[in-house]
C-alpha cells in the first residue's frame, strides 16, 4: 500500500509542477490571438489544463501526502522546509489561477518576460522540493529561533500591534 501511495504522490506532483510551469508559455500566445476563434480555443485549452489536470494533480499530490504523513510519521526538520517549499508551490498554484481569470479579458496579455522569471521561479520551487526530500538536509534540531517554539510567544510578539490597532 505505501508503495502504491508513493507512487501516486509522485506522479501527481510531477503533473502538478509540469502544468505550472508550461502556462505560461500558453499564457504569451494570448498576444498572438488575432480574433475570436483563437483566442476561445486558447481559452479553452488553458483552462481545462489549469481545471480538469492541474488543480486536481495538486489535490491528489497534497492528499497523498498528508496520508504518507500520517503512515510514515515524518517530523524531522528537512520535512518542515519541504512543507515550506509545498506551500509557495500553492501559492503559485493560486497566482496562476488568479492570471487565467484576468488574462482572458479584453485587450489583456502576459509578457515574455514575465512568462520567463514564473516559469524559472516555478521550475526552482520544484526543484528544490526534490532536492530536500532527496538529500534530507541536516538542519539541527532547531530551525526555527526559541522564541518561535515557546508556547505563546507569537501572542506575546504581537500583543503591542494587537493593543495599538485593535
Amino acid at each position: 500500500m505505501m508503495v502504491w501511495l508513493k507512487f501516486l504522490h509522485i506522479a501527481t506532483i510531477a503533473i502538478w509542477s509540469a502544468g505550472l510551469v508550461s502556462l505560461p508559455g500558453l499564457y504569451v500566445q494570448r498576444a498572438h490571438a488575432r480574433d475570436d476563434d483563437t483566442l476561445y480555443r486558447l481559452q479553452g485549452m488553458v483552462r481545462f489544463a489549469y481545471v480538469a489536470l492541474i488543480s486536481p494533480a495538486a489535490f491528489v499530490a497534497i492528499a497523498t501526502g498528508t496520508a504518507l504523513i500520517l503512515v510514515q510519521e515524518t517530523f524531522e526538520p528537512w520535512f518542515h522546509l519541504k512543507l515550506l517549499l509545498v506551500a509557495l508551490l500553492v501559492v503559485v498554484h493560486v497566482l496562476t489561477g488568479l492570471v487565467i481569470i484576468r488574462l482572458f479579458r479584453e485587450g489583456e496579455t502576459y509578457s515574455s518576460w514575465r512568462a520567463v522569471v514564473v516559469t524559472i521561479l516555478t521550475v526552482i520551487v520544484a526543484t528544490a522540493i526534490i532536492g530536500v526530500v532527496l538529500l534530507k538536509p541536516d538542519l539541527g534540531d532547531q530551525l526555527l529561533p526559541d522564541i518561535l517554539s515557546e508556547p505563546g510567544a507569537l501572542g506575546d510578539m504581537f500583543q503591542p500591534f494587537i493593543d495599538r490597532y485593535l
